[in-house]
């Protein structure tokens, strides 16, 4: 088994790291992970969910995507909040908060990157594109 040692410089995203290297990300940029084997896209793990191979790539997302499953969620929080899976373009799916009416919010809406993350949770800001009261009209 190979062990990164603590002064191992991180090679830049679009190389062939492996780790995600968050210091490079920009603020309207999410980082993932390609498998340079099968070429399956990923969002932070270790092995390749479908060849199980360790040779991974980091790349960046254009910040496009779709709502797969959204929820509201009330528990351990002082107000209803929106907790999505949102699967990007790229084709890995990353769990993040969609702004806008909770409502308003269904599975197959589009969205767009806002920040790479909430300041309370750290999880990635999406923005509705669609119209959100569009079944209203």
């Amino acid at each position: 088994m190979y062990h990164h040692s603590g002064n191992v410089v991180q090679q830049a995203a679009g190389s062939a790291a492996g780790l995600l290297d968050r210091a490079s990300a920009d603020g309207d940029t999410i980082l993932f992970q390609r498998c340079t084997w099968c070429g399956t896209a990923m969002y932070h793990r270790l092995l390749c969910p479908v060849c199980q191979g360790s040779d991974l790539r980091t790349e960046r997302s254009e910040g496009a995507g779709t709502v797969r499953h959204a929820t509201v969620v009330h528990r351990n929080t002082p107000a209803a909040r929106n907790v999505s899976l949102v699967e990007m373009a790229e084709g890995f799916v990353v769990r993040g908060r969609v702004m806008g009416p909770l409502i308003g919010i269904h599975s197959g809406d589009r969205v767009r990157l806002s920040t790479v993350k909430d300041p309370v949770r750290g999880e990635p800001v999406f923005q509705l594109l669609d119209e959100p009261y569009r079944a209203w009209h």
